[in-house]
């Protein structure tokens, strides 16, 4: 038996995605399409920012309420939110709400207009990120004042016990004078131990917060008879959380991307079954020796999202060829690849478009990323089918790892927690009418500035191809 340990653990926000925090949704809402983008509080309680675009035009009026997504909450709604028009784009509309506790929430937008009413929920994930520090000139006013009230304390005490009793007009005497100081050093020893003991309790109510702050599942990988991988799951630690609650996403408990190291030309799409509580494993295809960064999504029973990250160096794996919804691809290397391509080859002559937006992506602003697939005459391709209910499936990673999202045509919300909503009841029911269009679109926008590769996966004619495309983003 081999046995080969993971390499690390990554120890970044790894919430749903890692290092993309702001949700996309693009749904409908009754006769109406709405483009969500959600920007969850770094702190809880926080406000999260809400971005609504509306396709259609005669929109009067656009309400956002925040409810958990599940339990006795999600039944009663409370008096929702009034969305601000923008001045410049009378279909664009903003708002903030307050989501009080960590957990899985959802905003729920309605939308009044020409056409009639509709709604659409979009499930978030709120948690605290960080501790917000206090800003710096803040601070330093406030400590200014704080040793300005503490000499002023003393010197009132001094001042109380020298001359409180004194008639007008006569000076203290030297006894006066002697208590006088007595009781500023007292007054100042008492002062000193008060912030003393101050800073004791901010300190515990600061670390006792700390403990709210989320702390990502870790994760395991070893190998075992030389080609089946071993995930186990470990909480390190946070709010009251299973290892084995786990909902089904198009049918698997995971999705789990492999990608290959330093160069990222090889991805895998595969899906390990747990075999145990926090155990999950899968009979892997044949790789290449090398190493390997594991992303696998998962999505707990309260709807709440989670990717978890770790690395393997794993040898040659023989295995058995891909079957059922795993998928491989293979692209170009990062160190050769073109940054303003926008084809990418396939098998059989096909090959992959991407509508590049010649104005470039710039970083935290929401956009929706389309890809199709043409013959080899140029035509469309023809024999479209959905794979694992959708028409694709894109994973959006910057380079240096920092930034990893699995994203769907309806956004980055997994099914299994948009199921939970009583506004989407069926997330798939759109997808499977009529033939499937050879084009695909991805509703999402990069946290930061950045090198990016961004990996579509559609299936044509039995096969999922993958195409792989890079950018720079400012």
């Amino acid at each position: 038996m081999h046995r080969w340990l993971a390499l690390a653990v990554f120890s970044c926000l790894a919430l749903a995605h890692v290092g993309s925090p702001d949700v996309f949704h693009e749904g409908k809402a009754g006769p109406y399409t709405a483009f969500v983008t959600i920007r969850p509080p770094l702190v809880i309680p926080g406000v999260a920012e809400i971005e609504i675009r509306v396709s259609e035009p005669g929109i009067e009026k656009v309400r956002i309420t925040p409810m958990p997504l599940t339990g006795d909450g999600a039944k009663f709604a409370p008096t929702p939110d009034i969305a601000e028009r923008s001045k410049d784009d009378t279909q664009f509309f903003t708002g903030s709400l307050w989501m009080m506790t960590s957990g899985s929430w959802q905003v729920r937008v309605h939308l009044d207009g020409s056409r009639g009413s509709g709604k659409l929920s979009v499930p978030v994930p709120a948690i605290a990120r960080k501790t917000q520090a206090m800003d710096l000139a803040m601070a330093a006013m406030l400590t200014a004042l704080m040793l300005l009230l503490s000499a002023g304390i003393v010197s009132i005490v001094g001042a109380a016990s020298r001359e409180s009793q004194l008639e007008p007009g006569l000076q203290p005497d030297p006894g006066r004078l002697k208590r006088a100081r007595r009781m500023m050093i007292i007054a100042a020893v008492t002062v000193v131990a008060i912030l003393y003991l101050g800073n004791l309790w901010w300190t515990a109510e600061a670390s006792a917060y700390d403990r709210y702050i989320y702390k990502p599942l870790e994760m395991d990988a070893t190998l075992e008879q030389s080609e089946r991988l071993v995930l186990k799951l470990r909480d390190p630690g946070w709010l009251p959380r299973l290892l084995d609650d786990f909902l089904p996403d198009h049918n698997h408990l995971m999705h789990m991307y492999v990608i290959r190291l330093p160069e990222m030309e090889r991805v895998w799409h595969l899906h390990p079954e747990m075999t145990a509580s926090g155990v999950f494993e899968h009979k892997l295809p044949p790789m290449p020796a090398g190493r390997y960064r594991l992303y696998s999504d998962v999505v707990h029973k309260s709807g709440f999202p989670e990717t978890i990250v770790a690395e393997i160096e794993l040898p040659e794996i023989a295995g058995k060829p891909i079957e059922g919804d795993d998928s491989t691809g293979v692209g170009p290397k990062l160190s050769a690849s073109n940054r303003d391509l926008a084809v990418a080859g396939l098998e059989d002559g096909y090959r992959m478009i991407w509508e590049r937006d010649p104005k470039g992506y710039p970083a935290r602003k929401p956009a929706v990323f389309r890809f199709r697939i043409e013959d080899e005459k140029g035509e469309p391709a023809e024999g479209m089918e959905l794979y694992m209910g959708m028409p694709g499936h894109a994973a959006f990673l910057k380079h240096d790892g920092t930034v990893f999202a699995h994203v769907h045509p309806s956004g980055s919300v997994p099914m299994a927690s948009l199921s939970l909503t009583s506004a989407e009841a069926d997330p798939h029911a759109g997808h499977a009418r009529g033939v499937l269009s050879p084009e695909a679109g991805f509703p999402y926008g990069f946290p930061s500035p950045g090198h990016y590769r961004i990996i579509v996966q559609m299936k044509l004619a039995g096969k999922v191809r993958a195409g792989m495309f890079d950018l720079n983003v400012n």
